[in-house]
C-alpha cells in the first residue's frame, strides 16, 4: 500500500474571488480508503471535481498513476481509471436498473459502428461482457432483483448503489465517493459501509466525501480535514479520535 496512487501538490481554483479551494495538498495511497471531512463549503465536491476533471484547477498539479492530469477531459480521465459516484443520484431517465449499470462500460467496451449494425461477434462478445460484468456488479449491490425495473423508481438507498455499481462498471483503479450516506439509514450505511470494504478488498483505492464521522473513521486508512479549501490536517483514525462524540465534529 505503499505506491502513491492520487497526488495533488498545492491545488487552487477559483471562482471569481472565491477561493473553493486554496493550496490543497494530499496523497492517496494505491489499494486505500482516503477519507475526506471538512465543514459545509470547504471545498470538498470542488476538489473531487477538480479530480474528476469536471472542473480544470487555476493552479497546482493533480497526478494519478505517475499521470499529470492537466487539461485531460472528464472522459479521458475515466478512461485513465477515475469514476465518480456523485453526491446527487444521476440517474438516466427511462433506463432500467441494468442498463444504467452498464453505461459505466463506455470506458472499455469498444466496437465500431458498423460492428452494432451487423451485430458482428465482436458486438455480441463484448455486449455479453458488460451484461456479465454489470449483473455481478448488481448482486454485490444487492440489486439484481431490480435488474428490470425503471432505475428512477428505485427509493433513494438504491439510487446511490446503483450509482456505485454504474462508477464500477468502469473497472476504476480509483473511487471517488461524495456523500455517499447521505440520507439513509443506520441499517442501509452498515451495508454501503461493507460494500465498500468490499470495492477495496477487489483492488480499487476509495476517496470518501462524508459529513458523517463516525461512517469515515470506521472505514478510512487516512484522513484529510479540509477547511476554507486548505488542508488542516492528514491523520490515522484511531481510539482516540473516535472517543469524545469526535473533537472533529465540534470544530465543524
Amino acid at each position: 500500500m505503499s505506491d502513491v496512487l492520487l497526488r495533488l501538490e498545492s491545488v487552487c481554483k477559483s471562482f471569481g474571488g472565491v477561493h473553493a479551494v486554496n493550496d490543497a495538498s494530499l496523497q492517496v495511497a494505491a489499494g486505500s480508503i482516503h477519507g475526506l471531512i471538512g465543514p459545509n463549503g470547504a471545498g470538498k465536491s470542488t476538489l473531487f471535481h477538480l479530480i474528476s476533471g469536471h472542473h480544470e484547477a487555476s493552479s497546482g498539479q493533480i497526478y494519478f498513476d505517475g499521470c499529470l492530469l492537466q487539461g485531460e477531459t472528464p472522459d479521458r480521465r475515466a478512461r485513465l481509471g477515475i469514476s465518480i459516484a456523485f453526491q446527487a443520484a444521476r440517474i438516466f431517465q427511462d433506463m432500467s436498473v441494468m442498463e444504467t449499470v452498464m453505461v459505466g462500460s463506455h470506458t472499455w467496451a469498444h466496437y465500431g459502428l458498423a460492428d452494432a449494425l451487423l451485430r458482428t461477434r465482436r458486438f455480441r462478445d463484448t455486449e455479453a461482457q458488460v451484461a456479465l460484468e454489470a449483473r455481478q456488479l448488481l448482486a454485490r449491490m444487492g440489486l439484481l432483483d431490480h435488474a428490470d425495473r425503471a432505475a428512477q423508481t428505485l427509493p433513494l438507498g438504491k439510487q446511490r448503489q446503483l450509482q456505485i455499481a454504474r462508477a464500477l462498471c468502469a473497472r476504476p483503479k480509483l473511487l471517488l465517493l461524495d456523500e455517499p450516506a447521505s440520507g439513509l439509514r443506520g441499517d442501509e450505511r452498515a451495508g454501503l459501509a461493507a460494500q465498500i470494504r468490499e470495492v477495496r478488498a477487489q483492488g480499487v483505492t476509495v476517496v470518501l466525501v462524508e459529513h458523517d464521522v463516525g461512517f469515515v473513521m470506521s472505514l478510512s486508512d487516512r484522513i484529510m480535514v479540509l477547511n476554507h479549501g486548505r488542508t488542516q490536517q492528514v491523520a490515522a483514525p484511531t481510539e482516540a479520535y473516535l472517543k469524545p462524540a469526535n473533537r472533529f465534529v465540534a470544530e465543524f
